[in-house]
């Protein structure tokens, strides 16, 4: 067992204090820093790479490299992709200005840090969930708390005393506990809160912010359908989805959940799928090192429970479990219909398959809208106009056709949730742009202090039509341009040459 210590409510808020006096004295500001703060970051992940996979290992059993894939090779790409381009990021822009009468001024959208946030991972990727958002926050310029998963209790433990041995702690600090030590953290006041999890606790995060009004990210989760078409290839869709729904033994917020198939397809699918997850796995997974194991035995007594609850009939393959080990079987279940009271009513998060068959693609588009939008959805098709169908009449956090999962490795990809499944996104530009603060600047000049007086009181139709001149500028017609030229000529003298009459 891992020997996680948990951090004493009562020195929690002097912690989240020290962070806010850090922020405040500018330190990590400058760019310089930042960028060797990431840099450190990268040591971190290449010199612990044996000691993060075997605690990793401990925790979920996950393969090495599984880890390289999903955990640790993710975090040191962005990281050098925010040390590669934060001068870019970080220089404040300039603006297209739209009224006449600011031509002459400076208008520039300054990228300020937004002070001192907190980041909550998650234990089903431990490594990355925790670390990824949290590279956007230091390249952004921000003071970060985080908070590790408790569920993951060996990575938990081996992320608190590696980090400050390579972060600087005056900016950076780790908080570990459970319910209890989190309820405290959230009871603090932060100027951004990142929470990667599920949906109820996502609740909870957001009404703890709102009473200071801070802004969250929140990465949930839900049921990520997978669509079989008609037109699709069944030996690769099989593979993938199998590949997708095992990664990480399903314990993954954008694995299938559930698949839709056309009914004259449901046979061949399941043969596909037992062919696949022989070839993956033979025909005694428990054995193989490359499938991993459930996190905990209450998750494991979790999932147990949706299996024994099931018809047996339906249980197509798999179903076997051992809690000795947490094992539990890739398990394909059906056919079902969408209001399966067992499988079908919330997320699965495990290795268990639920398969819905449909008549057509319209049935599957409507059992999709008629569940909370989720964070992924999955299509396999070889025709662009059937799957463009179905992406017009959905909605989801992403999509990926022809494949499982992709979308989360590629880093140019926004992601994140949508309604249910969460809000707000990050990864590459979008991560630095989640904790920074767009501070809209005007600089202006002292001059023409005459012709801008029209604004002042007292107002008079002739500073309304020099004012109208000066913000919306001339009628683009040549008639309407010589008639606004005398109508303004008027109104100047007017306002500028007999201002006794005013």
């Amino acid at each position: 067992m891992s020997q996680l210590t948990y951090t004493p409510t009562s020195s929690i808020p002097s912690i989240v204090d020290d962070l806010r006096q850090t922020f405040r004295s500018g330190l990590t500001k400058n760019i310089a820093y930042r960028k060797e703060q990431l840099s450190n970051l990268v040591r971190l992940m290449k010199e612990n790479t044996d000691a993060l996979e075997k605690a990793i290992w401990d925790d979920l059993h996950k393969h090495e490299m599984e880890c390289s894939v999903g955990e640790i090779s993710p975090i040191i790409d962005e990281c050098e992709y925010m040390i590669k381009n934060l001068d870019r990021f970080s220089k404040a822009t300039p603006t297209t200005k739209r009224f006449l009468m600011n031509s002459g001024d400076k208008t520039i959208v300054r990228k300020e840090p937004k002070g001192v946030v907190l980041v909550i991972g998650a234990w089903n990727y431990p490594v990355n969930l925790l670390l990824m958002p949290a590279v956007g926050a230091i390249a952004a310029g921000n003071c970060v708390l985080f908070k590790p998963s408790e569920v993951s209790a060996h990575t938990a433990e081996l992320i608190s005393r590696l980090l400050p041995k390579y972060l600087d702690k005056r900016a950076y600090a780790v908080v570990n506990g459970g319910a209890d030590e989190t309820t405290v953290v959230l009871e603090q006041k932060f100027d951004h809160i990142f929470y990667t999890g599920n949906g109820y606790v996502g609740k909870i995060v957001m009404a703890a912010a709102a009473k200071h009004l801070t802004p969250v990210t929140l990465e949930l989760g839900g049921k990520s359908p997978v669509i079989i078409t008609p037109d699709a290839n069944l030996e690769v869709a099989a593979n993938r989805v199998i590949w997708g729904k095992c990664f990480n033994n399903g314990q993954t917020c954008v694995a299938p959940d559930y698949v839709l198939v056309p009914q004259d397809m449901f046979e061949p699918l399941i043969a596909a799928f037992r062919k696949s997850l022989v070839k993956f796995y033979t025909d005694t997974p428990q054995k193989s090192n490359s499938y991993g194991r459930i996190v905990s035995a209450r998750h494991f007594d979790r999932l147990k429970t949706l299996i024994d609850k099931c018809d047996p009939k339906t249980i197509l393959i798999g179903g076997e479990t051992d809690k000795d080990d947490l094992f539990i079987a890739p398990t394909i279940v059906g056919p079902l219909t969408t209001d399966d009271e067992v499988l079908m009513q919330q997320e699965i998060f495990g290795p268990i398959l639920p398969i819905i068959p449909v008549k057509d693609m319209n049935e599957a588009i409507e059992i999709v809208n008629s569940r909370d939008h989720p964070l992924a959805m999955y299509v396999f098709s070889e025709n662009s106009k059937t799957y463009n169908h179905i992406l017009d009449n959905t909605n989801s956090g992403g999509v990926v056709i022809n494949d499982i999962l992709m979308h989360l490795q590629e880093l140019s990809l926004p992601f994140g949730g949508v309604g249910g499944s969460g809000m707000g996104n990050y990864h590459g530009d979008r991560s630095f742009d989640t904790f920074t603060h767009e501070r809209s600047t005007m600089i202006r000049s002292t001059g023409m202090e005459t012709v801008l007086s029209a604004r002042y009181p007292p107002y008079t139709d002739d500073k309304n039509t020099l004012l109208s001149l000066l913000v919306y500028g001339f009628p683009s017609s040549a008639g309407a341009k010589v008639k606004t030229f005398f109508t303004v000529c008027s109104a100047a003298w007017n306002v500028f040459f007999k201002k006794s009459k005013l």
